[in-house]
């Protein structure tokens, strides 16, 4: 077990990859297939979502474990808690440990349908689940961050004064949410400076391949699609292979560019999809190296 935290130090990049476990009813070979695939271009670690409201902890321990213990690469597991009890939380933690998984994002996650916070019984923000992590045990943790705002914050400030309380309740690391113009995360990354946020924050980079996908997603997160996503969506979006294509030169242009201008950490949402990340790092291997 490494602790993500020691990577970042001991590395001028970090490159990771992130996988989420099938629906319920599903099988987890394929998900269990994917990461396997995904280790063999040595991400320096690979992070598990849970699902839609929380409903995939179990499997996200299960997928996570498998990451950690057969395929001996570092995982990093999400923890949602608002979906879940304080009680219900306390198992997953010491399933964590059991699991030998002591690196953990720690998320909020999505409100119910209803749009209101669960009752007592609950957390309600992250930075009570950090609390919570830092309480019981020697844990690794990461958040999520935002460049263009939280879809629920009431301004940029705010959301950042949000992220800082996260961070003094002890975040080691952050993660971007997805975001397509580079100059939003600068923008973002000095915003963080200047309110004393010096943590290592990684960019979340989700390669364009399915049109009608990624503004469906763009529209939950809150992120935005530039002129010259726009462009290559309409002109390739009805064509999948072509879209494919140019959204993965896309994503390795923003990679380069990133890495260029001194990002050290680069989580590629993999949408469980291995050839994908293949050929983003057939084509920056050698720049990742220094």
């Amino acid at each position: 077990m490494k602790f993500i935290s020691d990577i970042i130090k001991s590395k001028d990049i970090t490159v990771s990859f992130e996988i989420f476990p099938p629906k319920l009813d599903a099988p987890l070979g394929p998900v269990m297939d994917t990461a396997k695939e995904l280790s063999k271009y040595n991400p320096d670690f690979i992070s598990v979502t849970y699902g839609a409201g929380g409903g995939t902890s179990a499997n996200t321990v299960k997928i996570a474990s498998f990451v950690e213990n057969e395929l001996n690469t570092t995982a990093l597991s999400h923890l949602t808690c608002v979906s879940s009890t304080k009680e219900e939380i306390a198992k997953v933690i010491e399933e964590l440990k059991a699991n030998q998984i002591y690196n953990v994002l720690a998320l909020r996650g999505d409100l119910p349908s209803d749009g209101n916070f669960p009752n007592p019984g609950h957390y309600k923000y992250a930075y009570q689940l950090v609390e919570e992590l830092k309480k019981s045990g020697d844990f690794c943790i990461g958040a999520a961050c935002y460049p263009e705002g939280h879809p629920e914050s009431h301004s940029k400030s705010e959301d950042i004064e949000n992220l800082k309380r996260k961070v003094e309740c002890g975040c080691d690391f952050l993660i971007t949410q997805l975001f397509f113009d580079n100059s939003v995360l600068y923008g973002f990354l000095y915003n963080l400076l200047s309110k004393g946020i010096e943590i290592p924050v990684m960019a979340g980079i989700m390669p364009v391949t399915n049109a009608k996908q990624i503004k469906r997603m763009t529209k939950l997160s809150g992120a935005s699609l530039n002129s010259e996503l726009n462009i290559l969506i309409d002109k390739f979006g009805d064509k999948p292979e072509a879209m494919k294509q140019a959204g993965i030169a896309y994503a390795v242009n923003q990679i380069i560019d990133l890495i260029a201008n001194g990002v050290k950490g680069i989580h590629i949402y993999t949408m469980n999809k291995p050839d994908i990340a293949e050929e983003i790092m057939r084509s920056i291997s050698s720049i990742i190296k220094g």
